[in-house]
């Protein structure tokens, strides 16, 4: 192990132009993750015919550069205008933006920058230890365990949302909108109103685009002034942010959980890093004391959901690696990196081209500590935006916002998606609706119903046989603790506890 290790640091480190595309791949990455829309999908995809010529080895550091930079971009646009960069960071949305609307910028950019460095590395520590046996924790999630995790995934949403009925209602408009489309299992097309256009769905990522941009936009119109209340530029301090990274040290258990949920979440194919990120603050909401400050400008919110989504990307690449089964959209385009560079993912890849796989992980563990630290240096000029007038804040914005839009998939119709459900997204704000349940929703409804199918045909409609899967039973038990929670702690604090 350790002479592979050696090797791979040498060839890293020996030659300037290595060291080039990492840095390279780390600002692309940071770039692409701060505008709306992108994401690494994209980033990896426009950059794949520049490593034609390259070695493999070369390859992989100027993708892992990117795959290691991009959560930590997207937190930037999460925390200053409530905009996530990448569908993971919609989480960091929960108190980010309330922490910039409170003038603690500085802080929630420190604190998501090192929570991500901190959980990237955490990510690929788990990865090197689990390698050797990927196959029997991968095995353990069948279509029954599948659809108890997103099941899992939407309770633990909707009892975090703070209002537990208007958090039900946003769980089942996310579920309404997540069955529109083409049914592949029923073979027919849902609620497309006789629309070419809503035969293939809608898109994640202009909705999250005009649930949270848009809408925050229009609620900025409405009110007038600047995103922050308090302060002013003068304020801006250097030192904020290096309070943020000590809040981070300080809540090293609430690292250690994010870290660990998002490296298992991630390290399961087909549920992603969305899913990890809200877990891990869901998680962090309900087992923190004095948590009734998350949603509101918590840091802790900010550090639960950082640190998962950056150690998602460790877990990803154990399916991806080992099976050849991509675990997200980000790991399938990454797949054909691997194939075009004659590394097939295997068995015998992770015996025979181990120095390489070291080089990748080097490399992804060098992006996650280069994106922080540029973050972080950066972090004292980002949150002048902030502080920009809305006149000229709005317009540029939205523009943006709906150039990503358009960008995903080169169609007109997601810009109006984007501005459709920037209109839904004011009505939530205005009248107190949970808009990260309805994403939640969005994202889990076709992790649901195909594994639910699957899991009724295996049982031959027999709904007790989850029952018999043990790895189902075990999250239907985390889903009733869940549900149980709030009920707990009230009657903690009515006995004087809490």
């Amino acid at each position: 192990m350790f002479e592979p290790l050696i090797t791979a640091i040498m060839f890293l480190f020996s030659d300037g132009l290595n060291f080039f595309y990492l840095i390279l791949g780390v600002s692309v990455g940071i770039l692409f993750g701060i505008i709306p829309g992108l994401g690494g999908v994209t980033a990896i995809a426009l950059l794949l015919p520049l490593t034609f010529g390259m070695s493999p080895e070369q390859a992989l550091i100027l993708m892992g550069g990117v795959m290691g930079a991009v959560s930590a971009g997207g937190a930037v646009t999460a925390i200053l205008l409530n905009t996530p960069g990448t569908a993971p960071n919609a989480a960091t949305c929960f108190d980010g933006y309330p922490l910039t609307q409170q003038g603690k910028a500085g802080l929630a950019i420190g604190a998501a920058a090192s929570a991500s460095a901190i959980g990237g590395t955490f990510g690929l520590f788990i990865l090197v230890l689990v390698l050797p046996i990927a196959k029997t924790i991968v095995l353990w999630f069948g279509p029954p365990a599948f659809f108890m995790l997103a099941l899992l995934g939407l309770t633990s949403l909707t009892v975090s949302s703070g209002n537990m009925l208007r958090g039900l209602i946003a769980g089942c408009l996310g579920l309404f909108v997540g069955f529109v489309g083409y049914d592949e299992i029923g073979g027919t097309a849902r609620y497309t109103g006789g629309s070419d256009y809503l035969w293939n769905g809608l898109s994640i990522v202009p909705v999250l685009i005009g649930l949270f941009a848009i809408a925050e936009m229009i609620s900025l119109f409405v009110k007038g002034g600047t995103i922050t209340t308090q302060g002013s530029q003068s304020s801006i301090r250097f030192s904020d942010t290096i309070q943020g990274v000590k809040a981070t040290l300080k809540n090293y258990k609430i690292v250690m959980c994010g870290s660990g949920i998002g490296a298992l979440i991630g390290a399961i194919p087909g549920v992603g890093g969305v899913v990890a990120s809200f877990m891990s603050y869901s998680f962090a909401s309900q087992i923190t004391k004095d948590n009734e400050n998350f949603g509101k400008g918590d840091i802790r919110g900010v550090i639960a959901s950082e640190s998962a989504n950056n150690a998602k990307d460790g877990g990803g690449l154990i399916p991806t690696l080992a099976f050849g089964v991509p675990g997200s959209a980000e790991m399938a385009v990454f797949l054909g990196v691997l194939i075009l560079h004659g590394l097939n993912p295997g068995p015998l890849l992770l015996i025979e081209r181990e120095y390489t796989i070291f080089v990748l992980i080097l490399t992804l563990l060098g992006a996650t500590i280069l994106s922080a630290v540029f973050i972080c240096i950066a972090a004292f000029y980002l949150v002048r935006i902030a502080y920009i007038d809305s006149s000229i804040l709005i317009p540029s914005v939205i523009s943006v916002s709906l150039v990503g839009a358009y960008a995903v998939n080169n169609t007109l119709g997601d810009v109006f998606t984007a501005a459709f459900f920037g209109l839904l997204g004011y009505l939530m704000i205005r009248f107190d609706y949970p808009r990260i349940t309805l994403i939640i929703a969005l994202v889990l409804c076709s992790l649901m119903e195909r594994n639910y199918t699957q899991s009724m045909i295996m049982f031959q409609g027999d709904w007790t046989g989850f029952f018999r899967d043990n790895t189902a039973v075990v999250l239907l038990l985390c889903s009733v603790v869940a549900l149980s929670i709030p009920a707990f702690q009230s009657i903690r604090k009515k006995k004087g506890y809490g």
